[in-house]
C-alpha cells in the first residue's frame, strides 16, 4: 500500500497561511482562517499565529511571495516548535516540495487538512470507502510532492510496462485503486438504495446545514435517540436515519454530514451516496447556527450545494437554532427588555417574510421552542402524506 505523509497529531503546534485576492476583503479570509483553525483544532493541532498576504493571484512556485515565505521561516525559527504550516486554499505537488524545501516543516492544505479529519471520523463501511476513494482522488495530481515510496503488491517482472517510468506506473496504480473503490461503492451504494426503498411508504425528511450547527442535537431530541454531537466539526460523518412519531403520524428522519466552505470537489463526489438521503428526503429541514457572526453566508453555501445536489426546490423549514447564544452575544447587561424584544421581533419578521413563513427559532441545548418545532414539522409532514400518499393521509389525524 501506499506510504502517505504523516498527518496531524494531537497537540501539535500549526501556523495557517490565507491569501487575499482580488475577490476577496481582508475580513473574509480572516473568517476563513477562524474556520481553518476549527479544523485544525478538530484535528488535533493548535494555531500559533496566522499570516494572509495580499496578491492578484497566488504564485506558481510558493503560492505566497518569496518575503512572505521568508517572514514565515523566521517565525518558525524565532518558535522552535511549529511542525506543521496549513495553507487555507488548495497547492499544488511542486507547491508543497518547494515551501517544505523553504520552511523544512510539514506543508498540508485546507483540503489535505478536511480529508485527514474525516479519515478519523470514519466508521461504516460506506464511510472508510467514501473517504479512502476521496483521499486517493486527492493523491493522484499531487504524485511527486506527497509520495516518498510506494509499495508494489506483486512486484517485478510485469509490473511496469514498456518504457513506462516510476511516476507512471505510480499514476496507473493509484487509477486501478480509484475504478477499484468506485466499484466497490457502487455496491454499497446499491446494498444503501435497496435499505432505503425497504423502509416503505414513509415521509423522508432530512435534516441538512453547515457542519456544527446542532443537527445531531436535534436529531437526538425529535427521535429520542443517542446520535454522537459535539462541539467539533463533522462530527457526524455517516448518514443516521430514525422513525419518528408525533401525534400518530409517523415519519423517517436522517441527520447528514455538515457543509463546509472550500469543501474539496473531490470529498463532494465520493459522498454524493451519503447525500443520497437529502436528494431522496420529501422535506429538508435546514439548520442555520444564527448566533455565528456569518450565519447568512454559511445559509448561502448550504443552498448553494443544496442547488448542486438539484433539491434546492424542495419543501424547507428553515431552523435557526442557538438562539441562547444569539442572544448572549447581542444583548448587553444594560439593554431594556423593550429593546430586546424589538430586535427579536424585526429579526423573525425579516426570516418570516424571507423564508416565507417556513422557519422556527429555537436553542436546542436549551430545548427552547421544541414544540413548537415539532407542530412544524408536523404540519410540513401531514401536508405531504396528502400530497404523496392521499390513501395513508387519513389515518394520521
Amino acid at each position: 500500500m501506499i506510504e502517505k505523509k504523516q498527518h496531524i497529531t494531537q497537540d501539535e503546534q500549526a501556523v495557517l497561511v490565507g491569501l487575499v485576492q482580488k475577490d476577496q476583503t481582508e475580513a473574509q479570509v480572516n473568517e476563513y482562517l477562524d474556520e481553518l483553525a476549527f479544523l485544525a483544532e478538530t484535528a488535533g493541532a493548535l494555531t500559533q499565529k496566522r499570516f494572509t498576504q495580499k496578491m492578484l493571484h497566488p504564485d506558481s512556485k510558493t503560492f505566497v511571495g518569496k518575503g512572505k515565505l521568508e517572514e514565515i521561516k523566521k517565525y518558525i525559527q524565532l518558535k522552535g516548535n511549529i511542525s506543521i504550516v496549513i495553507f487555507d486554499d488548495e497547492l499544488t505537488g511542486s507547491q508543497i516540495i518547494n515551501i517544505e524545501k523553504e520552511l523544512g516543516t510539514k506543508t498540508i492544505d485546507r483540503s489535505d487538512l478536511i480529508l485527514d479529519i474525516f479519515a478519523r471520523r470514519a466508521k461504516t463501511a460506506q464511510a472508510k470507502t467514501q473517504v479512502e476513494l476521496a483521499q486517493y482522488q486527492y493523491i493522484l495530481p499531487r504524485l511527486k510532492g506527497m509520495w516518498k515510496h510506494l509499495e508494489r503488491q506483486g512486484g517485478g517482472v510485469g509490473t511496469r510496462g514498456p518504457g513506462e517510468t516510476e511516476i507512471e506506473t505510480d499514476r496507473r496504480i493509484v487509477k486501478d485503486k480509484i475504478s477499484l473503490l468506485r466499484k466497490r461503492l457502487a455496491e454499497i451504494d446499491k446494498q444503501a438504495f435497496t435499505q432505503r426503498k425497504e423502509r416503505g411508504e414513509f415521509i423522508r425528511v432530512a435534516l441538512v446545514g453547515y457542519t456544527n450547527v446542532g443537527k445531531s442535537t436535534l436529531m437526538n431530541i425529535l427521535s429520542k435517540s443517542d446520535v454522537f454531537a459535539e462541539n467539533k466539526l463533522f462530527a457526524t460523518l455517516d448518514t443516521t436515519t430514525r422513525k419518528v412519531v408525533f401525534e400518530q403520524t409517523p415519519f423517517l428522519l436522517s441527520d447528514t454530514v455538515g457543509f463546509i466552505r472550500k469543501l474539496p470537489h473531490h470529498l463532494v463526489e465520493s459522498f454524493k451516496s451519503t447525500l443520497d438521503e437529502v436528494r431522496e428526503a420529501d422535506i429538508l429541514l435546514h439548520v442555520v447556527d444564527i448566533s455565528h457572526p456569518q450565519y447568512e453566508e454559511q445559509l448561502t453555501v448550504v443552498n448553494k450545494t443544496l442547488a448542486e445536489l438539484g433539491s434546492a426546490e424542495k419543501p424547507t423549514i428553515t431552523i435557526f437554532n442557538k438562539m441562547d447564544l444569539y442572544e448572549k452575544h447581542v444583548f448587553d447587561e444594560w439593554l431594556e427588555d423593550e429593546v430586546k424584544h424589538d430586535i427579536l421581533r424585526e429579526l423573525k419578521e425579516r426570516w418570516q417574510e424571507e423564508t416565507k413563513g417556513n422557519c422556527v427559532f429555537v436553542s436546542a441545548t436549551e430545548k427552547r421552542n421544541m414544540d413548537g418545532l415539532r407542530q412544524t414539522i408536523l404540519y410540513k409532514v401531514r401536508d405531504m402524506y396528502r400530497i404523496r400518499y392521499p390513501y395513508k393521509a387519513e389515518f394520521f389525524y
